[in-house]
């Protein structure tokens, strides 16, 4: 690895999000001119990574906190596509930035992972929200509590940009679905799996009927892995060849979309993927209502959120940066994101042997 080359550290190169990611970055047309350093948890896939791709690696996580930092400090680059909720990570990854910024007066860059839990509202089911938000709309940004789901994170990378040491960008993709294909998840390196519609599907698998909160009026925006994948590679592309024609900071958040979902309708195609998988009758095709006593049970949290409030809140907004200002142009539609429940139930239904109905 040439000391002249321009410096990435990347972060959740082997996570669903990430390796989708990573493994376009490794086709860009300058990877000559760069070189990525991963730190990554898994032995394994850190020898797999450096053998296969060519992707130096520490291992590591992000509790590590001082190879995070001197990782960062070396990096005209960092691409964090892990935790988004781990406040000591991006404290240590900043630590590093403005420790290079003051070292040389170089101003590196920051691509850090949200996630649109940030606009989530208070719904449960109840309602369709009619606000979407804009990731133009700056005002609408800055008006968001800091503490909405991420939003600590996110404005720490604000501040960092504000502060004039690092330029920061903040990707917030939506409900991102799929199954991922390509070199990464070939190899065994990155996740296969996402959250919220598996989530469900498991949950319905064991209760043996799709069930429904409030009606389940709410929506979700959506994006395919692969594209949401584009939109970060055609971000940190622009970093290379034109940095300046970049919003950063305040007006450095992208949203990742294509289109959004009701809650009902999820919960309904799991409802159909079980009756065909036989789990469910034609009577219990459609959803029911979800009692209180059963969102405490079958939900529980993830992380710090209520699982139930987070899948019944609206989250709905648009790409509108990315599409005017990196040429992002998704191609995977919202109604795909239905057709991955039989694949989904029928995961769950192997996984917990779940017995044919007669």
């Amino acid at each position: 690895m040439s000391s002249d080359k321009f410096q990435v550290f990347y972060t959740g190169a082997t996570g669903y999000i990430g390796g989708a990611v990573l493994q376009l970055i490794l086709e860009h047309p300058q990877t000559s001119t760069f070189s990525i350093i991963a730190l990554v948890r898994d032995a394994a896939k850190a020898h797999l990574l450096e053998s296969k791709f060519g992707v130096k690696t520490v291992v590591g996580s992000l509790q590590d906190v001082d190879k995070l930092s001197e990782l960062a400090e070396n990096a005209h680059i960092v691409v964090h596509t892990a935790d988004a909720d781990d406040e000591g990570a991006m404290k240590a990854i900043l630590a590093g930035l403005k420790r290079r910024h003051e070292k040389t007066g170089d101003v590196p860059h920051l691509i850090h992972t949200s996630g649109a839990a940030l606009i989530a509202d208070s719904a449960r089911g109840a309602y369709l929200s009619p606000r979407i938000y804009s990731d133009l709309d700056i005002a609408a940004l800055d008006a968001l509590p800091a503490t909405a789901a991420h939003h600590t994170v996110d404005l720490l990378a604000v501040q960092a940009d504000e502060d004039g040491y690092a330029r920061t960008y903040i990707v917030v993709p939506g409900y991102v679905y799929g199954a991922p294909s390509g070199p990464l998840y070939d190899a065994g390196i990155a996740k296969k799996t996402t959250i919220l519609l598996p989530w469900l599907a498991d949950v319905f698998a064991r209760r043996g009927r799709a069930g429904v909160l409030n009606g389940g009026k709410n929506a979700w925006a959506n994006v395919h892995v692969h594209d949401n994948a584009d939109a970060y590679y055609r971000l940190f592309s622009k970093i290379l060849a034109e940095p300046a024609s970049l919003g950063h900071g305040r007006t450095g958040y992208h949203f990742t979309e294509n289109g959004e979902c009701t809650l009902y309708d999820m919960c309904a195609a799991v409802g159909a993927a079980l009756v065909a998988a036989g789990v469910a009758s034609e009577a219990e095709a459609e959803p029911d209502s979800l009692a209180a006593e059963e969102c405490d049970r079958y939900f529980g949290k993830y992380g710090d959120f209520e699982v139930v409030d987070l899948f019944f809140a609206n989250v709905r907004c648009r790409a509108d940066r990315a599409r005017k200002h990196l040429g992002w142009a998704p191609t995977h539609t919202a109604d795909e994101v239905l057709g991955t429940a039989p694949e989904l139930v029928g995961a769950a239904v192997k996984k917990h042997g779940l017995p044919a109905k007669a």
